[in-house]
């Protein structure tokens, strides 16, 4: 069959960086085309060309054989190319049917609102989005969220749909569901392009695999012909790369205390989870995992923990101090390191280069005088970046164009290279391919048989069960279980996530 899109030639540079450099890329109807590659690839950016937001330096384009310009996305949605982004471009405050419509550009003037829902609810049916749609965005869970998405590239006329990295923003439960909307709307003739460095998601959802490495496509094969060892030697080319963590044996005696809630209760604050009577500990040497559904209270943890938000009763104490009312600055001094759950939004000025971003928060370290000691920063940085076996950062990008794993890599190089003593790291291996997520194990590990004491939120209970010494269940804001090694199973921890069981 004649493809929905083709590209061929695709140049890309982003000053002395070569982003893409693709001969052919190619999605026909029926057919979803996985673009597998390590973080920094170049799958974003060439599917970020395919949808106008970028323009190739190069490149010949064709949709259904025609030659065609995409200058812009409108362009891209003109000729029937849609794509939803990692981070999603919805207006909270406003319903569904309303960002649906500022979405599409081609409704009459004078179109009443009962009209347009009449027409969306149709397709919300087949995307199996239930909820009302005058409800406000905000208050939608998040794999919802994401069928809005879809929903507005569908109607707008998109009959290749771009998604990038889509799971990374689902909990376990809503991944099923999309790979079924996938599913269906490949039956129905469309063209998708599933972006993601995940070989287990490759394996449940594509056709066809597209392997990218260093900007360039190394590789395609049918689904059925690939394996897990063929994709890891394409993704990375070092066959003798470690691609899977053995952790050191947990301590056997326990460590210092290192940072104690008692009884913490936090005061309503709209959109945020109020916690509840809320008490832990964690010592020196220890990682304590938090597991939970999204939106239980896990970043609301975080930023108690950090300064970032009060208690209305209860105390904190850091190393045996009372740091209920310490100031984040206080508290970062102290050698808290912070990993947010969303870096773009709250570690990272996109506007700012790479080396810039690096100085944040550690400026008076660097400060020498008139300016900063950028060869002691590049120092300091280099240490981690060479545990974490990330590539380097282009130091003189801009944070915004960089990908989201290796934006993720920057905050993590920055938060690690000055030796805290307590991390809280919220979902610090989401966004990061294979070889990172083990170098970051690796490194938590290392850090904790030195003493470190590590907060690590996660959704992906395997990775809990591999880093953690003891577990606790988030629901609702209040400590719903809390586990050890020897329960370590999700027929056990699953149950309690969603309220079916608790544990003591």
């Amino acid at each position: 069959m004649t493809p929905l899109v083709e590209a061929s030639g695709v140049v890309k540079r982003f000053g002395s960086l070569l982003a893409n450099d693709v001969a052919e890329f190619a999605v026909g109807p029926g057919e979803v085309v996985a673009l597998l590659g390590e973080n920094g690839a170049g799958k974003s950016t060439l599917c970020k060309i395919l949808y106008g937001y970028y323009r190739a330096d190069a490149g010949e384009f064709r949709v259904a054989g025609r030659p065609v310009r995409i200058a812009s996305p409108h362009d891209a949605r003109r000729l029937g190319i849609g794509m939803v982004f990692q981070n999603f471009s919805l207006i909270p405050a406003l319903s569904v049917w309303e960002n649906v419509a500022l979405f599409l550009g081609n409704l009459p003037w004078a179109i009443g609102p009962t009209e347009l829902r009449r027409r969306m609810r149709s397709l919300a049916e087949r995307l199996r989005l239930s909820v009302d749609l005058r409800l406000p965005v905000g208050r939608l869970a998040v794999g919802d969220q994401q069928k809005v998405e879809i929903l507005k590239q569908l109607l707008a006329g998109a009959r290749v749909l771009i998604l990038d990295e889509p799971t990374k923003v689902l909990a376990p439960q809503e991944t099923e569901g999309l790979f079924k909307t996938i599913a269906e709307l490949r039956n129905e003739g469309y063209g998708l392009v599933y972006i993601t460095h995940k070989i287990r998601e490759v394996m449940t959802c594509a056709d066809r695999v597209a392997v990218m490495r260093q900007g360039r496509i190394v590789g395609t094969l049918p689904q059925r012909e690939a394996s897990e060892a063929t994709l890891l030697g394409l993704m990375f080319g070092d066959p003798s790369l470690p691609l899977s963590h053995r952790r050191a044996p947990r301590p056997a005696a326990t460590g210092a205390t290192v940072l104690e809630l008692a009884g913490i209760t936090t005061p309503p604050d709209a959109g945020a989870t109020v916690l509840h009577n809320l008490s832990l500990t964690i010592h020196s040497g220890e990682v304590l995992g938090v597991a939970g559904v999204s939106g239980n209270g896990q970043r609301e943890l975080a930023e108690l923990i950090l300064g970032l938000r009060r208690s209305s009763r209860g105390a904190k104490r850091l190393w045996g101090q009372d740091a209920t009312h310490w100031s984040p600055a206080r508290i970062r001094a102290r050698g808290v390191a912070s990993i947010p759950d969303d870096p773009l939004a709250l570690a990272i000025i996109p506007g700012l280069t790479v080396r810039e971003n690096l100085a944040l928060g550690n400026g008076r370290r660097y400060y020498a005088g008139v300016g900063l000691d950028w060869r002691t920063l590049n120092a300091d940085m280099e240490r981690i970046r060479t545990r974490l076996r990330s590539p380097p950062l282009p130091p003189d990008t801009r944070a915004a164009v960089l990908s989201g794993g290796n934006q993720q890599r920057l905050v993590l190089t920055r938060e690690l290279a000055h030796d805290p003593k307590l991390i809280v790291a919220l979902y610090p291996t989401r966004g990061l391919d294979r070889r990172g997520s083990v170098a970051l194990q690796e490194t938590f590990d290392a850090l904790r048989v030195g003493g470190v004491a590590v907060l690590l939120v996660s959704e992906d209970l395997d990775e809990l069960f591999t880093m953690s010494d003891r577990l606790i269940v988030l629901r609702d804001g209040h400590i719903a279980g809390t586990f050890l090694p020897a329960s370590f199973r999700a027929e056990l921890v699953g149950p309690c996530m969603v309220g079916a069981a608790d544990a003591a």
